[in-house]
């Protein structure tokens, strides 16, 4: 990667599968008993389904039934669980459910993946070494697609219908072929809330489906079970303004209290999946104070009642210990002057009428007033039941700042801080994931926290604004005024009229004519203190205003991706955290905003040169520069908006944000330039390092891996010196500098283990996993040469490098080619390669040679499931997750690999981190050194 410095001081399902054999009778003929003994397997009784035993939630029996014709299984017969195609299949009825409450419509959808498949022989070559098979996993329709959610007031339920039926969600999308069609008169979506019923007929009148009402209490449960245990950062506590987002381990997260505060409030006591008991309530909620604030203030919605508490001081009602102790403390039962002793209790000795209080004052009161009294009877039921943790959501949270604050302190008050309370980002769609979980075969069950990977595309429902809409499946989709509304950016809190844009118009020209309008939403100023219960201050969350329907939280879209898996090597995947940068500190937050938007406009000019500067290209230039900067202002007034936020969450946002602007490889060109200019050295390079003694060799080789590391676009000092010269010229000046000892020096003990000392030689890795980083130099002149030695010593050595393209570094599907060409110049990456399937061409002719397999070790390259610059090892493909399994030996190369993430990483095998700092503040902070400091951190396994 990729390290941004300021100026120089001096992936879906793996589409993938074996070729089916369309001449073999068997396959088609073996599919509708391989479909019936899928199904019995699974708890059915042939073609009718009944529910599995310990099911988290009650299956309906009204799915649609599998339609068979003409189905044929693709892959080897002999799988298990082979892949089914069934090409007349429609899963539309499994797409949509939906929780229709008094106020919110929510609403959940999956939406397909694009194929992306490709006939890769050197892929399959890979896996086949590998072990790895496509048909070992369960193939569900969800998997491999995203989750998507959306918020409507239930006033406006047209404009729901009208977004459902411009999706077609109600028939499977708008790929599905049914879409076109006439809607199945028994059509069903399932739907949960008290709107299930009262709006059964609008639906059937409108997109002629029926609504399948699901038990709200299950689909709340259901639905919390799946975020507690399926998305790492979901829950957080909230005190004084300050989120904290806690790592929930899914094997230790029951039992626990769910409180939902609607119009009453219910406690639930959640045992496991599909077990729970609702213990307790009260009918002291959101109602009461929504009621009595309406009587009260006058105010005419819930919105607006809370917006009036932001600028309220509760001195003025309530009565506090200090007003009946002449201002001082009542320290012998604990009790401090600003606790409240009796909520309104001020307004009995005072002959005021109700017009001489102000509106703001009795909202505040009122609202603390429910919240405490509810914070404490969920803590002693939680007491009561000798439960640890406690979730809240519903209705009466709505993601605001100060209601969450004010249950947060009466929790921590009544039990002296041994117990906290916790809120979930996804609170508001509980009901509606629940409902979508009672469809059979909706395959989430099945899915764990690391085959889920969250975005935040522009187009993806805003919950803190006025936005409805998902993201685009095209960015050249067309979208009518119809529906014009659904398709906002994240940040521009604007409803499109019919006069605004002609009729037909894509999103991105809308992007670009509402630029003026992409701002962070308002921030959430502190005001003016004032004291409560325990002396607690007004919370840092409270502002002078407030969004309608609430939280500083966005909801991105879940994409599921059952490929990805957690990487074995990791000594603990629990504690394993891939940030060294901590943001939570506001002066590195800003430091780092900083240089990302200093690098835009070079990253913009790439981007739009990558497709050679045309009018549509500067188009998408535009809009992307926009999209981020308003991703980064977002983030720069609520850190916490998009989850726990570390710099490599940043990196990947900007480069998802390129991607979904489609840009696809804004860096293709310069790769190229620098992959040719380096090749054309490297056998003069060899040459040089084999005339060396195996010391000396071992040491060139290092050097030359931390001299070529200098080449990375995504640093700005870097760039500065591209001005200056040539990239040989610039590899020539890194390699004069390298000069031990390093800022991180711990060479001699990798030498030790790879030369021995004295006569004490030590045996070879068996197996090296090599995280490669940038292209050119890096890779050519650094990398391969250092794996070539590795070979040569009878290590087998596998190539990590990046699923995607992100700024210049080098991808897993350009590394073959790379190697090819490397191999014309040396018989051991000939050879290695040939071994390894890399070089598909020179093994079909090897095949048919006299000279039979070769005996040279492997050189193998497989993906790392990512886009970034940087990596999570906890979420890395399933080809890596395999080659880490023999694996011995890790080098992670480069700042983003080695520097920006997984410096602190530790794992069960050696692990040899090689970068050069390229940031100066980095360099200081990390090392305590310069820019341009070297790291050669050696850790012997675990």
């Amino acid at each position: 990667m990729a390290g941004l410095s300021e100026k120089p001081q001096a992936l879906g399902i793996d589409q993938e599968s074996a070729e089916a054999n369309k001449n073999s009778s068997s396959n088609k003929k073996s599919v509708h008993n391989r479909l019936l003994e899928k199904d019995k397997e699974e708890g059915g009784q042939g073609g009718d389904m009944s529910p599995s035993a310990g099911s988290s939630i009650k299956r309906s029996g009204s799915r649609p039934q599998l339609d068979v014709s003409k189905a044929e299984i693709q892959g080897n017969v002999e799988e298990k669980y082979p892949t089914i195609l069934l090409p007349n299949q429609s899963d539309d009825l499994s797409h949509l459910a939906l929780d229709i409450g008094g106020s919110l419509i929510k609403l959940v959808y999956f939406s397909r993946h694009e194929d992306q498949s490709t006939d890769d022989k050197r892929k399959r070559s890979v896996k086949e070494r590998l072990g790895l098979s496509n048909g070992n996993r369960r193939s569900f329709p969800i998997l491999g697609g995203r989750l998507h959610f959306v918020k409507f007031e239930t006033r406006k339920i047209n404009e729901c219908l009208d977004f459902i039926n411009s999706k077609q969600l109600h028939r499977g999308g708008a790929e599905s072929p049914y879409a076109d069609g006439a809607t199945d008169g028994n059509a069903i979506i399932k739907a949960t809330g008290g709107g299930a019923y009262k709006y059964t007929d609008l639906f059937k009148e409108r997109l002629g489906v029926s609504l399948d009402k699901e038990d709200e209490m299950d689909c709340l449960v259901a639905g919390a079970n799946f975020l507690l245990k399926a998305i790492r950062h979901e829950a957080f506590t909230h005190m004084e303004g300050q989120k904290e987002f806690v790592q929930i381990d899914p094997n230790d997260l029951f039992p626990y209290l769910l409180v939902n505060i609607g119009s009453g409030v219910s406690m639930i006591k959640v045992d496991g999946d599909g077990k729970f008991e609702r213990v307790s309530g009260t009918n002291v909620g959101g109602g009461t104070y929504w009621g009595l604030g309406r009587l009260l203030t006058k105010c005419k919605s819930f919105d607006e009642l809370l917006e009036l508490s932001q600028k309220g001081d509760n001195r003025t009602i309530d009565m506090l210990v200090g007003d009946i102790y002449g201002g001082l403390d009542y320290s012998k039962i604990g009790l401090s002057a600003s606790t409240i002793a009796s909520s309104f209790g001020k307004t009995i000795s005072e002959k005021k009428e109700l017009e001489d209080y102000r509106p703001e004052d009795i909202s505040l009161s009122l609202l603390r007033m429910i919240s405490y009294n509810i914070g404490q009877i969920s803590y002693l039921n939680a007491l009561r039941f000798g439960l640890k943790r406690i979730f809240f959501g519903g209705f009466f949270i709505r993601g605001h700042a100060y209601t969450m604050d004010t249950i947060s302190f009466a929790v921590q008050f009544w039990s002296k801080g041994e117990a906290q309370a916790m809120f979930l980002r996804h609170e508001g769609f509980l009901g509606a994931l629940g409902a979508f979980m009672s469809y059979e075969k909706h395959g989430l069950d099945d899915l764990m926290v690391h085959q889920l990977v969250e975005r935040f595309p522009m187009g993806a429902p805003y919950t803190g604004g006025k936005i409805h809409g998902p993201p685009l499946g095209d960015l050249n989709e067309k979208a009518s005024d119809r529906n014009s509304k659904y398709l906002t950016p994240i940040s521009i809190i604007v409803t499109l009229s019919n006069s605004d844009f002609p009729t037909q118009i894509s999103w991105m020209e809308k992007f670009l004519r509402k630029g003026t309008e992409i701002t962070a939403p308002v921030p959430m100023t502190p005001a003016a203190g004032t004291t409560g219960l325990g002396g607690f201050d007004v919370p840092l969350s409270r502002g002078s205003s407030l969004r309608s329907d609430a939280s500083a939280l966005n909801v991105g879209v879940l994409h599921l991706v059952p490929t990805l898996d957690v990487f074995p090597l990791l000594e603990d995947p629990k504690t394993y955290e891939p940030n060294t940068i901590d943001l939570a500190d506001p002066s590195e937050l800003e430091y780092w905003f900083t240089i990302l938007s200093e690098h835009l406009p070079d990253l913009v000019d790439k981007a739009v040169a990558s497709e050679g500067r045309t009018d549509d290209a500067k188009r998408r230039g535009d809009a992307f520069a926009r999209a981020f900067s308003a991703h980064l202002a977002r983030l720069m007034e609520e850190p916490a908006a998009y989850g726990k936020l570390g710099l490599a969450n940043l990196l990947e946002m900007r480069e998802e944000c390129l991607r979904e602007f489609q840009f696809v490889d804004a860096y293709r060109s310069i790769k190229q330039r620098e992959n040719e200019a380096s090749l054309a050295v490297l056998p003069d390079l060899l040459m040089e390092i084999d005339s060396m003694d195996e010391e000396t060799r071992l040491l060139t080789l290092i050097e030359g891996v931390l001299a070529a590391n200098i080449f990375d676009w995504g640093s700005r000092a870097c760039v500065d010196l591209y001005h200056k010269g040539t990239i040989i010229e610039i590899y020539r000046m890194s390699r004069n500098k390298m000069q031990r000892p390093w800022r991180v020096d711990d060479f001699d003990l990798f030498k030790e283990r790879m030369l021995g000392t004295g006569d004490k030689k030590k045996p070879p890795h068996k197996r090296a996993l090599l995280f490669v980083d940038n292209s050119g130099a890096d890779i050519v002149l650094g990398m391969l040469p250092l794996a070539r030695e590795l070979l040569r010593r009878g290590t087998e050595v596998v190539l990590v490098a990046n699923s995607l393209p992100a700024l210049n570094d080098v991808t897993a599907m350009e590394l073959p080619d790379i190697v090819a060409e490397a191999a014309k110049h040396c018989d051991t990456l000939r050879r290695a390669a040939e071994a390894g399937g890399l070089l598909v061409d020179a093994m079909i002719n090897s095949s048919r040679s006299s000279k039979g397999k070769s005996s040279s070790v492997p050189l193998m390259v497989v993906e790392n499931g990512c886009g970034s610059p940087c990596i999570d090892l906890r979420q890395v493909s399933s080809e890596l997750a395999a080659a880490a399994k023999d694996a011995d030996l890790i080098i992670l190369e480069g700042m983003g690999r080695a520097l920006h993430t997984n410096l602190n990483a530790r794992f069960k095998c050696d692990a040899l981190k090689l970068a050069m700092v390229k940031n100066q503040r980095l360099a200081e902070k990390l090392l305590k050194g310069n820019i341009y400091d070297c790291i050669c951190k050696y850790e012997p396994a675990s």
